[in-house]
């Protein structure tokens, strides 16, 4: 099974990285995972110049090809202004822009960071709509860590029924029906992007 974490972090330390690893070691114990973290952080400058050219750069290409052949996917923000980040955002929008199917039936975990629990709703309000709208499959329980939440009781919990969930819904795309999500027919997002090049 492929799993990758996207990480909308932007610190060195980030919490939000740190919880997108809590998780990923919760799906991990509970069936075998090859794991990959994107870094959107990293990805900021092709993320801006493909919304505005239209194409990916390569590491860009290769992140939204990751996220498009991942049998289960965790996404992690830090709220800004009682919602997702602007670099999350606009990286889904460019998964979505290059590849509308990349996340059809695909399960996702969603999960966020903030300073304060009162941002709690940012996973109900913002996260679940945003992949309900790429036709994501949203595992029922989202994990969001507030500042006071690291060492709390109750926190450790909650990722490991996360993980518990994600690990139960996500199989390799050569298990389902079809070869792929709803039968449909698998072709590779390095293909997808050639034809939209025209090569």
């Amino acid at each position: 099974m492929k799993l990758v974490v996207v990480s909308a972090g932007l610190g060195v330390p980030s919490s939000t990285r740190l919880l997108g690893d809590r998780l990923a070691a919760a799906v991990v114990s509970h069936t075998e995972a090859d794991v990959e973290v994107v870094e959107l952080r990293d990805l900021a400058v092709e993320i801006a110049h493909a919304l505005t050219t239209g194409f990916p750069g390569p590491a860009l290409s290769a992140a939204i090809g990751a996220v498009a052949g991942a049998d289960g996917l965790i996404a992690v923000t830090p709220v800004f202004s009682a919602s997702y980040s602007g670099l999350f955002k606009s990286f889904f929008d460019a998964v979505g822009g290059f590849d509308k199917d990349a996340l059809v039936g695909k399960p996702v975990l969603v999960a966020a960071t903030g300073g304060t629990a009162r941002h709690s709703l940012v996973l109900d309000h913002a996260l679940r709509p945003l992949f309900a709208h790429l036709r994501a499959v949203v595992v029922p329980t989202g994990v969001y860590a507030a500042s006071e939440d690291w060492g709390a009781e109750g926190l450790a919990e909650r990722i490991d029924r996360a993980g518990a969930e994600l690990a139960a819904l996500a199989r390799p795309a050569t298990t389902r029906s079809g070869g792929a999500p709803f039968g449909g027919d698998v072709v590779p997002f390095e293909q997808r992007l050639a034809a939209l090049r025209g090569e």
